[in-house]
């Protein structure tokens, strides 16, 4: 990593220190999903044990900031936004759709990010002004969102974040398929915007995120050519994080398809 600055490369493997114990606590669910008790508490004692180890790891790096979690108010410009386990339901089923997600906020915006699937051993990262990459081994691959132009081939990903706003999302929902007939719904919004930002989704359309859940993913995004916006912005010619920022309501695209997608919900 010798291309990326050194607070980028801590807070990589930070990360990655943080969520050891995930990896060898995902193996072991398995054995736990006929004990319904057995399975909460293990997942709960997961959960807290990489929270306490983020908390631990990330104020060695800049004790200045506060830290927040998806269960945190988030509270001034500029602060660690964290979610332990993205994806906690998938990871408790034994279903390897899940991260760990870890971006540095500074004055409202993402200036570093890490996206990290301990399953499949997959991490994406990027820095503001400097790109978005998965690790390799030898080599990181530079990260690029899709070349695709039209809805009918696009890939459209999306999550559920709550059971409150259920109408609003089956309306949501029922656009996509109507106008692509290609949607999943994968349950973790850090891994959708991930792997959109290497052009595995061509867009990523989700409400009411908590923003320690999107942020790493959206400078993924906009670091691989793509954009962000609200999902009833108006106007799709501007980009205007705010929004997205206030109520977790966002779409995540490729250039070639921004306002086609925006044709959808218009």
């Amino acid at each position: 990593m010798a291309y990326i600055t050194p607070l980028l490369t801590a807070i990589v493997e930070t990360v990655k220190k943080s969520a050891s114990s995930l990896d060898r606590d995902f193996a072991e669910l398995e054995q736990l999903q006929n004990s319904v008790r057995g399975n909460k508490n293990f997942v709960f004692n997961s959960y807290s044990r990489i929270e306490n180890n983020l908390k631990t790891e990330l104020a060695k790096i800049r004790h200045d900031l506060p830290i927040f979690t998806p269960n945190d108010k988030v509270v001034g410009s500029s602060y660690f936004a964290v979610s332990p386990i993205e994806g906690l339901i998938n990871f408790a089923h034994g279903n390897p759709d899940f991260a760990v997600s870890v971006a540095l906020v500074e004055n409202d915006i993402p200036v570093c990010a890490v996206v990290y699937n301990p399953a499949r051993d997959e991490t994406f990262f990027a820095e503001k002004g400097k790109g978005a990459f998965k690790e390799g081994y030898r080599n990181h691959e530079r990260l690029r969102v899709s070349s695709t132009k039209e809805l009918e081939s696009a890939l459209i990903s999306s999550t559920v974040a709550d059971k409150d706003n259920l109408a609003d999302n089956i309306k949501l929902h029922s656009n996509i398929i109507a106008k692509t007939g290609n949607l999943r719904v994968s349950g973790c919004i850090a891994l959708d915007l991930a792997y959109l930002s290497g052009g595995k989704f061509d867009a990523s359309v989700s409400l009411n995120n908590h923003l320690c859940s999107i942020m790493g993913g959206i400078l993924l995004v906009k670091e691989a050519g793509g954009s962000i916006r609200a999902v009833k912005q108006k106007d799709n010619r501007i980009e205007n994080l705010s929004e997205v920022f206030k109520n977790g309501d966002l779409i995540a695209v490729n250039f070639n398809l921004n306002q086609k997608i925006f044709e959808i919900f218009k």
